[in-house]
């Protein structure tokens, strides 16, 4: 799947729903997934706080932390890897159709989010506001 506005390489869960992830964060993500073992999921979601309102929030946990009525998304890496990510209804009212990527460059690198929901969005990328 190829996002139009900027032709790069977004992978869905295999369902189709979910967060859309560029090729170099689903690299970066089975990767350390795969250092977190097997019964560890990544947990995405939403908080109130950060300079814009609402802050978005990734962390790992475990199979026995995943609520009712909480989202699962599985993705599989091009490089076979395999991993699950999860978030709370809630958190997906601010979140759906977010685009995941990931940057290794020196200065803001590391996990970017591209919100279409974010009506305004902080210069460090991590919070913003609907």
């Amino acid at each position: 799947m190829s996002s139009p506005e900027n032709s790069v390489a977004t992978h869905s869960a295999k369902d189709g729903k979910g967060i859309l992830i560029t090729g170099p964060a689903m690299e970066q993500l089975a990767r350390l997934c795969k250092e977190q073992g097997e019964n560890k999921l990544l947990r995405v979601g939403v908080r109130s706080g950060g300079c814009s309102g609402m802050s978005y929030t990734m962390d790992f946990v475990t199979s026995s932390e995943i609520e009712e009525k909480d989202e699962i998304y599985h993705y599989s890496s091009p490089g076979g890897g395999k991993f699950r990510v999860i978030c709370d209804p809630k958190s997906l009212l601010y979140i759906y159709g977010m685009q995941l990527d990931f940057s290794t460059a020196l200065i803001g690198g590391g996990f970017n989010f591209t919100n279409p929901n974010a009506s305004q969005t902080c210069g460090c990328g991590s919070s913003f506001s609907v």
